[in-house]
């Protein structure tokens, strides 16, 4: 092992949707030294930045953790498919770049009910301001001059077209944006791109950073455990290039690492339920029942059409005239097919079961997919992808083992909760009235899923249990709240009880899931912990001189 003796004030481990937006705001200060440490490597592959290359990301090893579920009771024991950007932009580099901060009432709910005290809406409304570009134009709910690009698409499919037309065959309104007070209707999606490419926090934050003298940027460089020293975090251990290192942090470490590497690093430091840890063999530092515990995460269903018409983004012989045509677009105009986020309409529904707005969120594709983009479907076709809001099924992430190269236990535990069956079988049949609209009449499509035989609740549960899947929004695995929630990880400052100088700042720290995209929130997470932070670091030398006094 060797020790790499400079100390940094501040290690970032992630360099993700967290971690790049923390090292940037952090590294502004040209006092500070940061360190920002980042498992996978660096956002080079073409695919991440051109926006439909997101189709054949999942392909890709080397840019993805790999992760899959436990077998999965309530779904036939299915391992699914669990994908995790591992490359500098984290997911915010390999997801569809739908641009959504939830509702209103998800952060309120946060604040007046969860413990989350200084987190309501009009607390957390100047951070997404603050990190977005809005390219419609600053007012009192987007923001103008931040690093994250947020923009209408440059190209929409006649197929989404006829998604959000069919919004008055069944009742909804049609939305220009889902980011205001009303928010039930259906319409399309502001993208995270900045002149037709995708906006990661690697691209929108990184790059106007990494050049700064203060900030080292380190990729394929895996964290093992937090150092910890009576009862302070000193540094990190890690593993690069098969040699073990040690970085040391004068002020603070913080974990960005998501909502399955936050919670496994900190047990693997010592950090967490103590059975657990004991069981495997890991000393324990800090007994902290909640972490790892609290896992949430959106599950999705595709009501999925083949049709006759040659439309959408096929995988065909005759859709290859469009694809050449859609190079020349992209290449030198950046526009046409290629600019598309593929899930370029969508909507946000109530069930029965609704109490605070919609409950259920819709991503239409002009595609046929299937294994998240890992297996080529051909042909024609479209799908609508149904997804339960507000899920009352809670998982864990565990330990496999005390090593760090192994993976952790991942257990969402989906459609355990009665109430999520019932809002997914609600959803699916408001998906089939949508798509049976007369706006899809000349596509001549039919039901390839569930298919027209299932028509009962029992026949469409079982649908669900064969076929849904992750949509890739894991929270809650560091939950943040009030001194008397023995289950809370981290305070509402994002720093981990018991334990000084080090915070969690990601999508593991929210109390619960918000009614939507995970992204948007977590950059605003991040925008938050930055000032944190930057006045604790303000007020520190104040408290060393009372110490050198005293």
């Amino acid at each position: 092992m060797s020790e790499v003796q400079s100390k940094y004030d501040y290690i970032i481990v992630g360099g993700g949707s967290a971690g790049a937006v923390l090292a940037t705001r952090l590294s502004e200060n040209p006092a500070l030294d940061i360190l920002l440490l980042e498992a996978g490597s660096k956002d080079t592959n073409p695919l991440i930045h051109i926006p439909f290359g997101l189709s054949l990301l999942s392909r890709f090893e080397g840019i993805g953790w790999g992760y899959h579920t436990a077998p999965q009771k309530e779904m036939y024991d299915r391992e699914l498919f669990w994908p995790r950007g591992k490359t500098l932009g984290g997911s915010s580099s390999v997801n569809a770049m739908c641009y959504i901060r939830g509702q209103k009432e998800d952060y309120d709910r946060w604040a007046n009910e969860e413990g989350a005290e200084g987190w309501s809406f009009d607390d957390v409304l100047p951070y997404f301001k603050r990190s977005e570009n809005f390219e419609e134009g600053a007012d009192e709910f987007h923001g103008t001059g931040g690093p994250l690009n947020v923009s209408k698409l440059r190209h929409t499919c006649v197929l989404s077209d006829a998604f959000v037309n069919s919004a008055s065959f069944a009742g909804y309104q049609q939305l220009d944006d889902f980011n205001r007070d009303d928010r039930e209707g259906l319409g399309y999606y502001h993208v995270t791109q900045a002149n037709g490419q995708r906006c990661s926090t690697a691209k929108g934050y990184l790059t106007q950073a990494k050049h700064r003298n203060n900030l080292t940027v380190l990729t394929r460089v895996a964290a093992e455990k937090v150092l910890l020293k009576e009862g302070r975090a000193i540094g990190v251990q890690v593993r690069e290039k098969g040699v073990v290192n040690r970085y040391f942090a004068k002020s603070e470490v913080i974990l960005c690492g998501g909502a399955i590497n936050s919670p496994q690093l900190l047990m693997l430091s010592g950090i967490g339920p103590r059975a657990e840890l004991e069981e495997k063999g890991i000393f324990v530092q800090q007994d902290l029942p909640g972490v790892g515990q609290n896992l949430q995460d959106h599950l999705d269903a595709i009501v999925q059409y083949t049709c006759k018409a040659r439309e959408g983004y096929a995988v065909a012989l005759g859709a290859l005239p469009s694809y050449v045509k859609a190079t020349a677009d992209y290449a030198f105009k950046r526009k046409g097919i290629f600019s598309s986020n593929i899930a370029e309409a969508g909507g946000f529904v109530s069930s029965s079961l609704a109490t605070h707005g919609p409950d259920i969120q819709f991503h239409f594709l002009p595609a046929i997919l299937s294994d998240h983009g890992r297996q080529l479907a051909f042909g024609h076709g479209y799908g609508l992808h149904v997804c339960c809001l507000y899920p009352k099924s809670r998982g864990t992430i565990s330990l496999q083992s005390n090593h760090p190269a192994d993976q952790a236990l991942i257990d969402p535990n989906y459609l355990s909760a009665k109430e999520d069956q019932q809002v997914m079988i609600e959803g699916v049949r408001i998906a089939r009235k949508l798509l049976s609209a007369p706006d899809f009449d000349k596509f001549q499509g039919s039901e390839l899923y569930p298919g027209e035989e299932a028509q009962t609740d029992e026949e469409i549960l079982e649908f669900l249990r064969e076929r849904a899947e992750t949509i890739y929004h894991p929270i809650g695995t560091c939950k943040m709240g009030s001194d008397d929630d023995e289950m809370a990880v981290v305070d509402t400052q994002l720093r981990v009880r018991g334990i000084a100088g080090l915070r969690v700042v990601d999508a593991s720290v929210m109390p619960s899931l918000i009614g939507g995209n995970t992204n948007a929130p977590t950059v605003m997470i991040a925008e938050r912990a930055a000032e944190f932070i930057k006045a604790a670091h303000e007020r520190q030398p104040v408290s060393l001189a009372k110490a050198e006094s005293a």
